[in-house]
C-alpha cells in the first residue's frame, strides 16, 4: 500500500527522534507536512476524502471485463390479468347484396276435368312470373334446384276423385275422396320435394274415368300451387 500511495504522491511518515509520537501522512504537494493528534478533525477530513478516493479507485477496482454471454431463457410467468377492450375499428364498407333466387306459381281450374291419366291443365293463372309453369302442358319445370313445396286443394262434384302428383313419371302422393251425393267435397294434399334442374310436377287423376270428379266454377276453385323455399349452394 505505501508503494501504491507514494505513486500517488502520498508517503507515510513515522515518529521522529525528537518529539512526541507522531504516525501519519506526509503529503509531498498540498496537504501539511505534519498532522499529529494535535491535528483538528477539519484539516484532518481532505486528507481521508482524498485517500479514501484514491485508495477505491486505483486499488480495489479493476479493469472492466468483457462482457459475459447470454444467459438462458427463464421460466415463463404466469398470465397476466386480461387488459382493457380495444378502441373500436373504423366501419367497413357496405358488403354486396346476396342474390335471392325466386320461383314460384298458383294456377287454378276453369272447367271440369274430363280426362284421366293426363297432366290437368290449369289454365286460371293466380301468380306465374317467372313463367315456370307451363298453362300449355299443365307442368312446373324446375329451372333452380332446390327444395319445394306444393300443394293442392280441389273441389270435388257429382263423381269420386283420385288424384296424384308427379314427378319425373313417378307419382309422389295419392289423394282420395269419395263423393257425398248432393255436396260439394274438399280434398288436399301437400309434400316438400327436392328437385333438379329440368325436372317436371304435375298433378293428374289416375284411375278410370269414374274417378274424375274435379270440379271448379266461378265461386268454387280447384288450384295447385309450388315455390321454392331453399336453393342448392352451387
Amino acid at each position: 500500500m505505501a508503494r501504491t500511495l507514494r505513486q500517488k504522491g502520498l508517503e507515510p511518515w513515522f515518529p521522529c527522534q525528537r518529539g512526541p509520537a507522531q504516525v501519519g501522512w506526509q503529503a509531498s504537494q498540498d496537504i501539511p507536512a505534519t498532522m499529529g493528534p494535535q491535528a483538528g478533525m477539519a484539516e484532518m477530513a481532505p486528507l481521508v476524502k482524498r485517500v479514501r478516493k484514491e485508495i477505491q479507485s486505483s486499488h480495489f477496482l479493476g479493469l472492466v471485463g468483457p462482457k459475459g454471454d447470454t444467459g438462458e431463457t427463464g421460466v415463463t410467468g404466469i398470465e397476466g390479468p386480461r387488459g382493457f377492450p380495444g378502441v373500436p375499428g373504423r366501419k367497413g364498407e357496405p358488403g354486396e347484396s346476396a342474390y335471392v333466387h325466386h320461383s314460384a306459381f298458383s294456377v287454378g281450374l276453369e272447367s271440369r276435368v274430363t280426362v284421366p291419366n293426363v297432366p290437368i291443365r290449369f289454365t286460371k293463372i293466380f301468380y306465374n312470373q317467372q313463367n315456370h309453369y307451363d298453362v300449355t302442358t299443365g307442368k312446373f319445370y324446375c329451372n333452380i334446384p332446390g327444395l319445394y313445396y306444393f300443394s293442392y286443394h280441389i273441389t270435388v262434384y257429382l263423381k269420386d276423385v283420385k288424384v296424384s302428383l308427379y314427378k319425373r313419371d313417378k307419382a309422389m302422393l295419392f289423394t282420395y275422396d269419395q263423393y257425398q251425393e248432393k255436396n260439394l267435397d274438399q280434398a288436399s294434399g301437400s309434400v316438400l320435394l327436392h328437385l333438379e334442374t329440368g325436372d317436371e310436377v304435375w298433378l293428374q287423376v289416375y284411375g278410370d274415368g269414374d274417378s274424375n270428379g274435379l270440379y271448379a266454377d266461378n265461386v268454387n276453385d280447384s288450384t295447385f300451387t309450388g315455390f321454392l323455399l331453399y336453393h342448392d349452394t352451387i
